[in-house]
């Protein structure tokens, strides 16, 4: 299965207009759009449109698609340069503008690279214990892509002792192996729970925004989400996640600004 496919992404008449039925596979424990899927059926299109890869994209989340609403695409390729395209799709449900994402896709530049961050020292995902799936989150995004903690608490183990500012899970969605920025658009959306690790409590974030900076595809079952919480005020939380293949290659980089909601239940946070 590709990340269009996954999506359900589908042309109309052209490459510049697309649709997605918003299948409960794809929501949020809220029962709408999860963001991260949101920014990846942007970059199914934007690719698919522009012929050319993802270098770097981001969403700004304006409102709501909720499950089993149609979103439409609209791609607009506004400069399309020798090496670089700039465009932008446009999310709709109804006369709602939901999502709208800019991006630059492109082609090789120079042959010169590298690489200057490290990923972090964690055990495989055979040897790390799964997530807990809440009955809460049974039948979202949350219940379909395959988590294992690699660093960090687990739910349980949260009671309101802060911890670090940093976590680390590994991701896939299983049967999903074909590496793509779509991809790890989706994974990128799990900065907003590393917010649950200093806080020590159960979170939840809404994105106001996710942008994602591509290094280099390279073939992985499981993606590495190396999390690190920057800074929490007013509720309103910034973060960033590199993503990196089971042998240890920077997928990319991404990050996030959320608002921060604690599960019901869950003890409030001290001022």
């Amino acid at each position: 299965m590709d990340a269009r496919t996954f999506l359900g992404m589908e042309p109309v008449g052209d490459n510049l207009h697309w649709r997605m039925h918003v299948a409960p596979q794809l929501t949020t424990p809220g029962n709408f759009l999860f963001g991260g899927c949101g920014l990846g059926a942007a970059l199914v299109a934007l690719e698919e449109a522009s012929g050319r890869p993802t270098v770097w994209a981001t969403g700004q989340y304006l409102s709501y698609a909720p499950t089993h609403s149609l979103v439409e695409w609209e791609i607009t390729l506004a400069v399309v340069g020798s090496r670089v395209t700039q465009g932008r799709a446009v999310g709709m449900v109804g006369d709602q503008e939901i999502l709208t994402v800019n991006a630059a896709l492109g082609d090789h530049q120079l042959a010169l690279n590298g690489v200057w961050v490290e990923p972090p020292a964690v055990l495989p995902p055979d040897e790390c214990p799964p997530r807990f799936v809440p009955e809460m989150f049974r039948n979202t995004i949350l219940d379909k892509i395959e988590v294992r903690i690699a660093k960090g608490m687990l739910l349980e183990e949260m009671t309101g002792e802060p911890g670090g500012p940093d976590s680390a899970l590994w991701a896939r969605v299983p049967g999903h192996l074909t590496p793509s920025a779509a991809t790890l658009a989706i994974f990128g959306d799990y900065v907003s729970g590393g917010a649950s690790e200093p806080l020590g409590r159960r979170s939840m974030g809404r994105s106001l925004d996710n942008t994602l900076r591509m290094a280099r595809l390279t073939p992985t079952e499981w993606v590495l989400c190396d999390i690190r919480i920057h800074a929490l005020i007013n509720g309103y939380a910034q973060g960033v996640a590199f993503l990196w293949s089971e042998d240890g290659e920077l997928l990319a980089t991404a990050s996030q600004s959320f608002v921060v909601r604690l599960w019901p239940g869950q003890p409030s946070v001290p001022e």
